[in-house]
Order: C-alpha cells, then sequence, then structure tokens
C-alpha cells in the first residue's frame, strides 16, 4: 500500500470536518432541549457533548504531535516532518550504525583496528548510496532531511576521523610485512581513544534518529553488550506505531 502523509492541509482539513461535527451535535441539542424540555434529554445531550469535546482536543493533540519531530543534536535543532519515507530512511540508518563499530565498543586491548576502519567506511557508503543512486526521496517541502542529518554524521564526523588515521594506519602495517601485530603500532592507543570519543559524538546523531524512525527507547541498542556464556543475544530493534503517516 502506498504511504500516506498528512500535510498541513489536510490535518486543517480535517480539524475544520471535527469541529463542524461537534457543533453539529451540540446545535442539535439545543434544539431538542428548547423543544422537550427534558431534564434527562439535557444530562445524555451534555454528556455526549462533553464526550465529543474531549475527543476532538485528544485529536487535534495527536495530529500536533504527529506534525513535526524535533531533535537536539551538536549541530544544533534539526525539525522533522515524520512522514513514512522519513521514518523508514531513519529506521534504516540507525541499524546501519548501530549494528558497527560506529557505535558498538571496542575493547581496550582485542578488536581489529584496520576492520574498525573498514566497518566506519562501510557506513559513509551506505549513508551515501541511497542519495547518489537517487533512491532516496526528495527533500521535503518543509523540515530538515533525514540525509541532511546522514552528510552532518558522515562530513563532521565519520569523514575527518577516516582522513585522519586510514593512511596513518596503512602506511605503518605495509611496512611491517605479512606479519602485522596491531598492538605494537605506536599510536594504537590514540587510535583507541579517539575512536571513543567518535562513538560518543556519533551517539547522539544515531539515538535522533531511532526516535525518528518511532524505536522505543533506541539508546538501548547502544549499550555494550553482556555475552555471558548462554546468554540471549539482544532483540532487533522494534519499530512503533508510526501513526496515520505509516498507513
Amino acid at each position: 500500500m502506498a504511504a500516506r502523509t498528512w500535510g498541513p492541509g489536510a490535518r486543517t482539513t480535517a480539524r475544520a470536518v471535527l469541529a463542524g461535527l461537534i457543533g453539529a451535535v451540540i446545535g442539535i441539542a439545543a434544539y431538542s432541549i428548547a423543544r422537550t424540555g427534558g431534564q434527562t434529554l439535557s444530562i445524555v445531550v451534555g454528556g455526549l457533548a462533553g464526550i465529543a469535546l474531549a475527543l476532538g482536543a485528544e485529536f487535534y493533540r495527536q495530529s500536533a504531535r504527529m506534525t513535526e519531530v524535533k531533535l537536539t543534536l551538536p549541530i544544533g535543532e534539526m525539525t522533522f516532518a515524520p512522514t513514512a519515507d522519513a521514518r523508514q530512511a531513519a529506521q534504516r540508518l540507525f541499524f546501519q550504525a548501530a549494528t558497527r563499530v560506529a557505535t558498538r565498543p571496542l575493547s581496550d586491548e582485542g578488536g581489529n583496528l584496520r576492520a574498525a576502519l573498514a566497518s566506519l567506511k562501510s557506513v559513509v557508503d551506505l549513508y551515501r548510496e541511497p542519495v547518489e543512486s537517487g533512491t532516496a526521496p526528495p527533500p521535503p517541502a518543509a523540515g530538515d532531511s533525514v540525509y541532511a542529518l546522514a552528510l552532518t554524521v558522515i562530513n563532521h564526523n565519520l569523514a575527518p576521523f577516516l582522513e585522519t588515521w586510514h593512511p596513518k594506519l596503512d602506511t605503518w602495517a605495509a611496512a611491517q610485512g605479512d606479519h602485522v601485530d596491531e598492538t605494537a603500532w605506536p599510536e594504537n592507543a590514540a587510535f583507541r581513544a579517539d575512536l571513543k570519543e567518535l562513538q560518543e559524538r556519533l551517539r547522539s546523531y544515531i539515538i535522533g534518529l531511532g526516535n525518528l524512525a518511532g524505536i522505543r527507547e533506541p539508546e538501548q541498542y547502544l549499550r555494550r553488550p553482556d555475552w555471558r556464556p548462554g546468554a540471549g543475544r539482544p532483540a532487533l530493534p522494534q519499530q512503533q506505531d508510526a501513526g496515520p503517516d505509516a498507513r
């Protein structure tokens, strides 16, 4: 089924129709009371009018809540229209980062540094691919684009890290011959410390993507898992009900 997006015009029309229905109910109630003068009818109609007003207010709050999602990020506040396209893109970008070393901790002693760099480069490629291939939806008429956030993740965080450390590690590893012991790299500790800082900077962006996607408590998927023997794997993120935009 094609995604249906509620734009400002549709929301305004829906509110106007609802207000008209409530007004009609109240008008009929007033007319009936005037005609009959019955106390019981007055109580019943008054109760129905109250229910209609309460439902109308709740509808308005739900509609307003779905109008936009604001994220406070290191670069400032970004505002998104939570359309189906935006949520799907955010969920894809969240999953791609949440399952790689961009957010997954690297132990102080273990881990392969060159594999970590390759993993970070894969996030850059995955984030760029929808825009470069033309499969990404066009920028929204109002608010920020999910891919503008992705571009910030790349240009302000991943690219500077890769440009600094990729040539350093490659140059050193090439001089070691066939047997490379990364623990012997003089800049091993500095690389790991910088990687931890990068992961911390990326954390708010990735959690923001999870929130936009409608994932419940996205930060839980960025925690280091407890790999006790026999422990089950953490469940994959489940998307919340996205409301009218997901239909």
